[in-house]
C-alpha cells in the first residue's frame, strides 16, 4: 500500500499547482484579447480619420462651410477672426435678396484686401488648403460683403440727405453700418447687369468693395455665379454667436418696384402686342 501510494503520489501534482497552471490558462487568452482589440483600433483610426475628412469635405463642399473673417471691412457686423457658417444650399431654392451676406470668390477679378505669403513648401500648401476648407485660415480671394442691389436695380449715392438709394428709394442703414461711417465717401450712379450684385462693406471707410471697381467690367458689380454662399450665423467666438439676418429696411415694397419686376415687366410689353396682333387677325378671319 504505501509502494502504491507513493508512485501515484509521484504522477500526481501539488493542489496548489494545479491552481497556479489553471489561473495562467485563463489569464493569457484575456490578454490577448486586449491586445488584438488595441491592435484593431489603431489600424482602424487611420481609416476612421480619412472617411471624417472625407464626410466634412462633402459637407463644406455642397453644403455647408466656415469661413474665416480676414478683415475689418463687415465691421461691426463681423470682427475680424470671427468665424461664420456659410450656407451653400440656400440659393438653389431662393434667389438671393438684397442686404444679404455673401462670400463670393474674387479669383482672377479682384485683388485681395490683404495677401499672405505663398507656402514654402506642399506640405505646408496642404496645412494651409485644409486650414482654409475649414475655416481655420482665410481664403486669399474669398470676399464677404453684403448685397446692396440685384440685377436689375439702379443704385445711388447719395440722395440729399446722404443716404444710398435702391429704386429711388433711400435706404437705412444705420442698424449695421459702422458707427461714424457715412453711407459713402465717394458718388456712384449704376444700374445693376443682369445676374450680376452690387456689394458693400459695413465699414465702408476701409472696404474694398463695388465703388474701389467701377472701372472693371460690371461696373464693379460681381457675377452671381461667383457667390459660394449666405453667411448665416457667427460661431467664433462663442460670445458673439449670433445669427446674420436681412435688415429691416431692405424690406420696404417700394425696393421691389422696379428691379424684381423688370423680367414682368418685360413679359407684358411683349404680350400686349401679340394680343393686338391676335385680335386684329381673328376680326380680318371673320369678316
Amino acid at each position: 500500500m504505501t509502494s502504491e501510494s507513493q508512485e501515484h503520489g509521484a504522477a500526481r501534482r501539488p493542489v496548489e499547482d494545479e491552481v497556479d497552471v489553471v489561473a495562467e490558462e485563463t489569464q493569457k487568452p484575456a490578454k490577448d484579447g486586449k491586445n488584438e482589440k488595441k491592435g484593431s483600433f489603431w489600424k482602424e483610426l487611420p481609416v476612421l480619420v480619412v472617411v471624417a475628412l472625407v464626410l466634412a469635405l462633402i459637407i463644406k463642399t455642397f453644403v455647408v462651410q466656415a469661413f474665416y473673417i480676414p478683415s475689418e471691412s463687415m465691421e461691426n457686423t463681423l470682427l475680424k477672426n470671427d468665424r461664420v457658417l456659410v450656407n451653400k444650399l440656400v440659393y438653389h431654392t431662393r434667389d438671393i435678396e438684397r442686404g444679404d451676406v455673401v462670400v463670393f470668390s474674387g479669383v482672377d477679378s479682384w485683388d485681395g484686401e490683404f495677401q499672405m505669403e505663398e507656402p514654402s513648401n506642399p506640405v505646408a500648401g496642404f496645412f494651409r488648403w485644409v486650414g482654409t476648407a475649414f475655416g481655420l485660415v482665410p481664403g486669399e480671394k474669398d470676399y464677404i460683403k453684403r448685397v446692396i442691389g440685384v440685377g436689375g436695380d439702379h443704385v445711388k449715392c447719395c440722395d440729399s440727405k446722404g443716404r444710398i438709394t435702391v429704386n429711388g428709394t433711400p435706404i437705412d442703414e444705420e442698424s449695421y453700418l459702422y458707427p461714424g461711417n457715412v453711407p459713402s465717401d465717394r458718388f456712384f450712379d449704376i444700374k445693376v447687369p443682369d445676374e450680376r450684385l452690387w456689394v458693400m462693406g459695413d465699414h465702408r471707410s476701409v472696404s474694398l468693395d463695388s465703388r474701389s471697381h467701377t472701372g472693371d467690367a460690371g461696373g464693379g458689380s460681381i457675377p452671381v455665379s461667383q457667390v459660394v454662399g449666405r453667411a448665416f450665423v457667427i460661431v467664433w467666438p462663442f460670445n458673439r454667436a449670433t445669427s446674420i439676418d436681412i435688415p429691416a429696411t431692405f424690406a420696404q415694397p417700394a425696393l421691389q418696384a422696379l428691379g424684381d419686376s423688370v423680367p414682368m415687366l418685360a413679359g407684358f410689353a411683349f404680350a400686349v402686342p401679340l394680343i393686338l396682333v391676335r385680335r386684329r387677325w381673328l376680326g380680318r378671319r371673320r369678316r
